[in-house]
């Protein structure tokens, strides 16, 4: 399997070399995408070696999932792994995510609430909203889904090759991009299994660059605009 594990980055200098680190063989290779970083983060990822791509403003998550995926497809890549920049996901578990991709999975969302997965740190109101949003999930996709906001997912790329998948979307540059490629697996039935996976938050203060209002809206609607036919 010839797989790429895709970081987006934004001023992450106190964890991105811890994490970056800590990789070893789990994947081909690792790309960082690094949106426009104003801290020490650029020196930090060149000193790890690994291959970067660098945008020259920030743009979102989005934009970065999609400027990965574009080169995995230019190199010859079969799968992407994407974990968070921000030390949250641990690169030695990959494997769990490709083992099931290697069993016959094209999409493998990570969870911390099966057995076997963990979490520390997760502020209270972060795991309501996690739980009341993979319920709605669930019933509205008639799927049982325990974890839908973790970010530590595996693609096959033949899924997003797919002609009805069209991720390059301009109105999925931020949030929006995971929620609307977790709607498409869910909806062609494409094979789709969670795995148990660590989401230890370092602290319980800035543990997250996700911010109520606007980020929570571009989390929550693409379910809706899609399940609408608003967005395709």
């Amino acid at each position: 399997m010839k797989a790429l594990a895709i970081v987006p980055v934004y001023n992450e200098e106190a964890h991105i070399a811890s994490l970056l680190g800590k990789f070893r063989r789990e994947v081909s290779d690792v790309l960082v995408m690094d949106d426009a970083s104003t801290d020490r983060t650029p020196q930090e990822i060149q000193r790890s070696g690994l291959a970067t791509l660098r945008h020259p403003a920030r743009t979102g998550v989005g934009k970065c999932l999609q400027d990965g995926f574009a080169y995995a497809m230019e190199h010859g890549y079969d799968t992407v792994v994407v974990l968070a920049g921000n030390g949250k996901d641990d690169p030695t578990e990959i494997p769990r995510l490709l083992s099931a991709i290697s069993e016959g999975m094209d999409y493998v969302q990570g969870s911390r609430f099966l057995q076997g997965g963990e979490w520390k740190n997760l502020p209270w109101r972060r795991f309501f909203a996690i739980k009341l949003f993979s319920w709605i999930w669930s019933v509205c996709m008639r799927r049982h889904l325990t974890d839908v906001t973790n970010g530590f997912r595996a693609y096959r790329v033949t899924f997003l090759r797919k002609p009805e998948v069209r991720w390059q979307q301009p109105w999925l540059g931020t949030y929006e991009l995971e929620y609307y490629l977790h709607y498409y697996a869910l909806k062609l039935k494409v094979p789709f299994q969670e795995v148990p996976v660590s989401k230890n938050y370092p602290t319980k203060t800035n543990y997250s660059k996700i911010r109520p209002g606007g980020d929570w809206l571009r989390i929550i609607m693409p379910l809706f605009l899609l399940m609408s036919g608003r967005r395709k």
